[in-house]
């Protein structure tokens, strides 16, 4: 790591390299993991009503089953499945049927590679950047899983949060007290919004999986960056969402995943969060 640090034209190539890989496996991640969490509840579901028994076989899984074309189904080459490189040779089309593939894949997969190079870029090429990659690239998934089924599946939400916590027992990024307490304010603030909201129209406005994911970001972020996390995830949400319903013709009643807002603002302050609050106040006059 110190080599690295002291030779960063030789790191960031290695990193943006290892976030081209791991952003090809979020793509399998973000496509897989709803569709098997949905087959496990359906089979879990017969269980518990004591149905009888059904053929139906188990959705590909996450890490052992190769990748494929989802149109025709052929199984992709290793020179298919390049991150990124073998989307531009193909011009975007599948090598055997012709058909489209998904500008997902090339985007999740630079998008990783960018996050990845500013984690070490912020963090240096320590456990602190290692720690600060691990963190984006869960917010990846987790945006793609709910932008694709509105869903924020526990097994990514609670395992970043348990990271965030361990993290905070060697003070990684905080000390481990403001990390719980991020946790905790991070779950409550949203719960009450949800339990306010349902009080006041009868309706549930958000799903419950933003309550875990804001406790997990909280800790991350600490006490002191749930706030700001909510704020300025409201603030995108609502420049974002404003022009995705204008430009797709929908009305403000449509819903809309609150996941990947909180995604974006929570990594803005994990990485600038002391120094937006500063600026704040120094712009409020209040320091």
């Amino acid at each position: 790591m110190a080599f690295l640090d002291q030779h960063p034209e030789l790191g960031y190539p290695v990193v943006a390299g290892l976030g081209l890989l791991v952003g090809s496996f979020l793509n399998v991640v973000i496509l897989r993991l709803p569709r098997r969490l949905e087959w496990e509840w359906k089979r879990d579901a017969r269980e518990v009503l004591e149905e009888p028994e059904i053929y139906d076989p188990p959705p590909p899984g996450i890490v052992v089953e190769r990748s494929h074309c989802p149109h025709c189904k052929t199984p992709l080459s290793w020179y298919e499945n390049i991150p990124l490189f073998s989307w531009l040779v193909l011009r975007g089309k599948c090598r055997h049927c012709k058909a489209p593939i998904s500008p997902q894949y090339p985007l999740v997969e630079l998008l990783t590679a960018l996050l990845a190079m500013a984690s070490v870029w912020r963090f240096g090429f320590g456990w602190q950047g290692f720690g600060a990659a691990l963190f984006s690239c869960y917010l990846v998934a987790l945006s793609g899983i709910d932008l694709r089924t509105r869903l924020l599946p526990d097994q990514l939400t609670l395992p970043l949060m348990w990271l965030g916590l361990i993290g905070s027992l060697d003070n990684l990024y905080m000390p481990a007290k403001p990390a719980l307490l991020g946790v905790i304010a991070g779950y409550v603030s949203l719960w009450l919004v949800w339990w306010l909201f349902k009080q006041v129209t009868g309706k549930e406005g958000m799903g419950r999986g933003d309550f875990k994911l804001l406790a997990a970001i909280g800790a991350w972020v600490g006490l002191n960056g749930v706030l700001p996390t909510l704020l300025l995830s409201s603030v995108v949400g609502a420049v974002i969402g404003s022009v995705w319903l204008a430009t797709q013709g929908r009305d403000r009643a449509t819903p809309i995943p609150f996941g990947p807002y909180l995604a974006i603002a929570g990594w803005i302050v994990f990485f600038w969060g002391p120094q937006i609050i500063d600026a704040y106040l120094r712009f409020a006059g209040l320091k």
